[in-house]
């Protein structure tokens, strides 16, 4: 088995101390300490990596999702280089998808669904009634997207695509869903999958092929520290706390975190 060693974040989540007025301060908390990885078992996860249009185009859609300009960094700062060295590495790359049919007509979608084969019937969903309707009514208008938000987000993802920097190249598995990311991952031999992408304390936790998904289905799911960035509210926004908690989610219930230098560092050139 081809291996590599690399420094790993975890959260010591232990041992609440009584004698102090807040027992958790007590933990252990951040620590990072060299681990082992399979190059033979571990894939790098890219996920909805979306190209957004811009804010003049798409105000709405800018107003509701505060964390694009972030991820645009992201996309050109980080992505070039961390996509760069895992397709010279060998490493499988995934690239997990949706809110569109921007990707279905490229080879590694096509892959993922012949490997994946017929769709499991989705869960049985409970019947809807005037008040539960009212109140994701007011949901809607009230907490998120905002009624005059709506259009601008309709137009958008008629339009959305991959960002340049973050592009599937060749047949890389491309997944819309658990059922292919995981068929993707049984094919390569996959039981670790590294997550980038947005947002993460959302979509990488919980939608289709997200950590929560994969993880019920055996996988160790870790996430690469500044490959990503979160949902973020008006308390949290300036230190991106909500980044650090979901992080934090990641280290104590999922995997690992792992800077993306190091990350680099470690990889093989192998082509």
């Amino acid at each position: 088995m081809r291996t590599i060693r690399l420094p790993a974040s975890y959260y010591q989540q232990f041992d609440a101390d009584y004698s102090r007025d807040i027992p958790a301060e007590g933990y252990g908390g951040w620590q990072k300490e060299q681990i082992e990885l399979s190059l033979d078992h571990t894939a790098v996860v890219v996920m909805h990596a979306w190209y957004w249009g811009t804010y003049e185009e798409y105000p709405g859609w800018w107003r509701t999702v505060e964390y694009i300009p972030r991820s645009y960094e992201i996309c050109q700062t980080v992505f070039p280089r961390l996509l760069g060295a895992v397709r010279a590495s060998g490493l499988p790359l995934f690239h997990i998808v949706g809110g569109g049919d921007y990707y279905k007509e490229l080879p590694g979608y096509h892959k993922a669904v012949e490997l994946a084969g017929p769709e499991p019937e989705p869960p049985e969903q409970a019947e809807s009634d005037p008040v539960i309707d009212e109140l994701r009514q007011l949901k809607a208008q009230r907490v998120y997207p905002g009624t005059h938000n709506q259009p601008d987000i309709q137009r958008g993802f008629q339009r959305i695509d991959f960002p340049l920097e973050a592009r599937p190249v060749g047949d890389e598995g491309i997944a819309e869903n658990a059922h292919q990311l995981f068929a993707l991952c049984r094919q390569a031999g996959v039981n670790h999958l590294i997550y980038s992408g947005f947002a993460i304390n959302w979509c990488l936790l919980m939608s289709p092929g997200g950590m929560l998904d994969m993880q019920r289905r055996g996988l160790m799911c870790s996430a690469l520290r500044q490959a990503t960035t979160a949902v973020e509210n008006k308390e949290t926004a300036r230190q991106q706390l909500a980044k650090q908690v979901a992080l934090w989610r990641v280290a104590v219930h999922f995997g690992f975190v792992f800077d993306v230098d190091d990350f680099i560092a470690a990889l093989p050139r192998d082509s």
